[in-house]
């Protein structure tokens, strides 16, 4: 389940940016954190798995008719196509209307849900 990020899951929603190469340094993390609260067009959901436990983030840019993917983040135990495929399928429930579109970060990813999307059997 996505939760939209509060204050209250910063020290969570830091844990889980720091896994990234980008955003290992605390400046950049600190940076990068920041323009999630102060930017409206810039949100941060934080994943909860079937047992209410927060596994995994994903940090998002509004468009007009997209939402793009900008940092996607999970524990190293939920690191699996099951869970990235869950959370971009709530993401596109959360969005209905908009294209989900990656970074160049997170493009490879996007691109293998929307195959098995479109051939589940594959």
């Amino acid at each position: 389940m996505l939760v939209k990020y509060k204050n209250d899951y910063q020290k969570i929603a830091m844990g889980f940016l720091s896994y990234l190469p980008d955003l290992k340094e605390i400046s950049h993390l600190q940076a990068e954190l920041k323009l999630y609260q102060d930017d409206e067009t810039h949100c941060l959901y934080l994943w909860k798995d079937d047992q209410n436990n927060f596994t995994g983030i994903v940090g998002v840019e509004e468009g007009n008719d997209f939402v793009l993917v900008r940092h996607l983040s999970f524990s190293p135990s939920e690191r699996s196509e099951t869970a990235l495929n869950q959370v971009l399928d709530a993401l596109q429930a959360a969005y209905p209307d908009k294209k989900i579109m990656g970074s160049l970060e997170t493009t490879p990813l996007i691109t293998r849900w929307e195959k098995a999307r479109r051939s589940p059997e594959e």
